[in-house]
């Protein structure tokens, strides 16, 4: 009996360098924080895959992470390429980091047209938070409702991280429930026809 594919669905992280993305990829696959003191410096691309359960389905998450090239290098358009969700991370204790999400939204929109985007403002355990509720809800009313999700985390102690990604699966699993729902409509279409065939072939015309 053949096994049931996972639908996988490509999830990038995007935002300036800094404010926790690597963070949330350690905290996605190895739920651990590294100190960035403690951090080794590394550059290249990097990707994990989770599974989830929704609603009695499986979805697999395959997240992104730009692991600092964009440091040395601008991002190609290779790293946003077929992803379903992109996540726009900032700091709470950035504002330059907020202000400039506008710049990620639109590379988001230019390379990953179809993709659905999410909201992380990161580092809620920090004392000073130098960006308001007032400025996320305007920058949501500015991209004209486009954000499917607004989230807050912290990578320090894990507040809000699996939540997030949790959340976010419950969103992409509608998106693959159409396809799926085909895929298995053409595949019992062709069981059908065979069968049919088959049936075809006993009967004796002579």
């Amino acid at each position: 009996m053949a096994s049931t594919r996972i639908p996988e669905q490509k999830v990038i992280l995007c935002g300036e360098y800094g404010v926790g993305k690597s963070s949330l990829f350690r905290r996605f696959a190895q739920n651990t924080f590294v100190a960035s003191s403690d951090r080794a410096s590394t550059l290249g691309l990097d990707h994990y895959d989770k599974v989830y359960k929704v609603i009695g389905r499986e979805i697999k998450l395959q997240l992104w992470d730009t692991g600092g090239m964009e440091r040395v290098a601008s991002i190609t358009s290779s790293y946003y390429k077929f992803a379903e969700a992109a996540i726009l991370v900032f700091s709470f204790d950035s504002p330059d980091s907020f202000n400039i999400l506008s710049q990620h939204l639109l590379d988001i929109v230019s390379y990953a047209e179809n993709a659905k985007i999410f909201l992380c403002g990161n580092k809620i355990d920090t004392s000073t938070q130098l960006v308001s509720e007032a400025d996320i809800e305007a920058f949501c009313e500015q991209c004209h409702n486009m954000v499917s999700g607004v989230y807050r985390t912290s990578c320090k102690t894990g507040e809000g991280v699996e939540e997030m990604f949790e959340d976010i699966a419950k969103h992409l699993v509608h998106t693959v429930r159409v396809r799926d729902l085909d895929e298995a409509l053409y595949r019992d279409a062709f069981k059908v026809t065979r069968e049919a065939n088959a049936a075809d072939d006993d009967v004796c015309l002579c």
